[in-house]
């Protein structure tokens, strides 16, 4: 039997997440829906795993990461989130999490990955799906982009202006314009119709 740290800030599933463990001879000793109650949370209970989703008031689960590395602590954390999956695959890896589960799958793939984290290794299904793929695969190309260069991205895809996206991120149209070609750089992208494209091809949205 395992303890668990479970944050979400949506508690039908955390409810389903504690159902599941528990099915498996888990225990639960926390539960938060706040990303800035983590790193006091693990401290205080000491639990064996923290599962965590991406979406979370406070801070989100890939910042908490981060800061749970950079304070030293080795807790393994198994990030999910219902968002583009190859993007936040490759987030997850870089803020030095264990593992990654795509809410867009079922979520008895949790079991997958405890078992993996247990045994030592990472689990990012995603990341072996395209272990294969060339070095330019979309997966790869996602991953090269900053945070606020993929939030950016989900604004054009939704078909919104510069002067939009600016007011929503309360920047200036330069600082987003320059946002926009360094990611169509990135992206190898030439013009509007590649963008859309690419977003279509990736649930980007």
């Amino acid at each position: 039997m395992a303890t668990f740290i479970i944050v979400d800030d949506h508690p039908l599933a955390r409810l389903a997440i504690r159902m599941l463990l528990e099915k498996e001879g888990h225990r639960v000793v926390a539960e938060t829906d706040d990303g800035s109650a983590v790193m006091a949370l693990v401290k205080q209970h000491r639990a064996d795993v923290l599962v965590m989703d991406i979406d979370l008031p406070g801070i989100d689960g890939i910042e908490a990461t981060t800061l749970l590395r950079s304070a030293g602590i080795k807790i393994p954390v198994v990030v999910m989130s219902g968002k583009n999956p190859d993007y936040y695959t490759q987030l997850s890896i870089k803020a030095g999490a264990n593992g990654f589960i795509s809410k867009q799958k079922d979520l008895s793939y949790l079991t997958h990955a405890v078992n993996a984290v247990f045994s030592g290794y990472g689990y990012f299904p995603l990341r072996m799906h395209h272990s294969d793929e060339p070095s330019d695969s979309d997966s790869e190309r996602l991953g090269l982009l900053s945070r606020r260069e993929f939030e950016v991205l989900k604004h054009l895809a939704d078909g919104r202006e510069i002067s939009s996206i600016a007011s929503l991120m309360q920047l200036s149209n330069k600082t987003i314009s320059t946002y926009k070609a360094r990611l169509m750089e990135k992206l190898g992208l030439k013009n509007q119709r590649d963008l859309l494209e690419f977003t279509r091809r990736n649930n980007i949205s």
